[in-house]
């Protein structure tokens, strides 16, 4: 064997030198210590929600808001709920003249969610599993805004009939809003209460309710607007931040046609037609003296907009 020479032994050392080094480079780096992860500062932001067909985002004043579609109910245009006791051919011309179709009647079915501060308030819960509706994507509806059931602070109800709380029981009959309190004004939650074919929803929402004087304030900015004539105790209500002003009107008016341009025909699902046709009128003057943006939990999706005058009466002016 040949003696090695001192050149090619320096070389083999850094050669050896090279390859520890090479090693030493590619080691995986020490794992973050815990800390450091959970530290706010070193996290990056989930991003918002993405956009759901059946989510409309907007804003009062300050205030974030979203319109959640629930479904949709249809019937027959034969004069059997709306435009009671009008001739057919009047009702028809009325729908034509605005683009509906004249043999079925849509109403939409939607609820209204406002964040102010810490509370996130839903005005409303659709019609859950009524049969009279193709409903109940409430649930859906919501989650797909970012907000959880449990996390709903507070349920302000317009009036009792189905198509406005059918959303607050689960499939199982219990409450699907466990931390929510829910707001109704006196005379509808009595009424309620009254009712025996609704005593199983009465039994179950009742640790949870907090019934108001009509016309109250019922919340910081939120303060019930009385509309009389639907049902007992029927609420709108208005939302405010700043000079932000938006009105949820409830069942004030059904239809975005048939209610708004003839707010005296009456419409079977009033219990007191005469009076509430009255405070129809009377509501519809003030939201268009006023400009008020106004949202209809039954209007076409997602029934914002406004009520102007036209023509000596009134029309419904959906934003876009």
């Amino acid at each position: 064997m040949r003696p090695i020479r001192f050149a090619n032994c320096a070389a083999m050392l850094l050669a050896t030198a090279l390859v520890a080094a090479s090693v030493g480079c590619t080691r995986t780096s020490p794992p973050v210590p815990a800390q450091a992860a959970a530290d706010p500062a070193a996290r990056t932001e989930a991003p918002p929600p993405a956009d759901h067909p059946d989510v409309h985002r907007f804003r009062i004043g300050a205030l974030d808001a979203a319109v959640l579609r629930d479904g949709d109910i249809r019937f027959p245009n034969d004069g059997s709920v709306l435009g009671l006791g009008r001739p057919r051919a009047e009702v028809d011309a009325l729908l034509a003249a605005a683009g509906e179709p004249t043999d079925t009647v849509h109403l939409s079915v939607q609820a209204l969610l406002v964040r102010s501060g810490e509370r996130v308030l839903l005005f409303d819960t659709g019609a859950g599993d009524a049969d009279f509706a193709e409903a109940g994507r409430l649930p859906q509806s919501l989650r797909a805004a970012g907000v959880e059931p449990a996390q709903v602070t507070d349920i302000l109800v317009s009036h009792a009939h189905s198509d406005h709380v059918g959303g607050l029981l689960d499939a199982d009959g219990a409450t699907a809003f466990a931390n929510a309190r829910i707001r109704m004004s006196a005379p509808e939650w009595q009424a309620l209460q009254a009712d025996a074919g609704r005593a199983a929803l009465a039994a179950a929402i009742a640790p949870q309710v907090d019934a108001f004087a009509p016309g109250a304030e019922v919340l910081p900015g939120v303060t019930a607007v009385v509309v009389e004539g639907h049902t007992p105790g029927h609420s709108a209500y208005e939302i405010a931040d700043g000079a932000a002003r938006l009105l949820y009107i409830g069942d004030s008016a059904h239809h975005h046609v048939v209610s708004v341009q003839r707010p005296r025909w009456t419409i079977q699902f009033d219990g007191d037609a005469p009076v509430a046709e009255r405070s129809r009128e009377t509501l519809l003057a003030s939201a268009a003296d006023s400009g008020v943006l106004v949202q209809s939990p039954h209007f076409p999706f997602p029934g914002l907009g406004r009520i102007a005058r036209r023509d000596g009466g009134f029309a419904w002016a959906p934003q876009r």
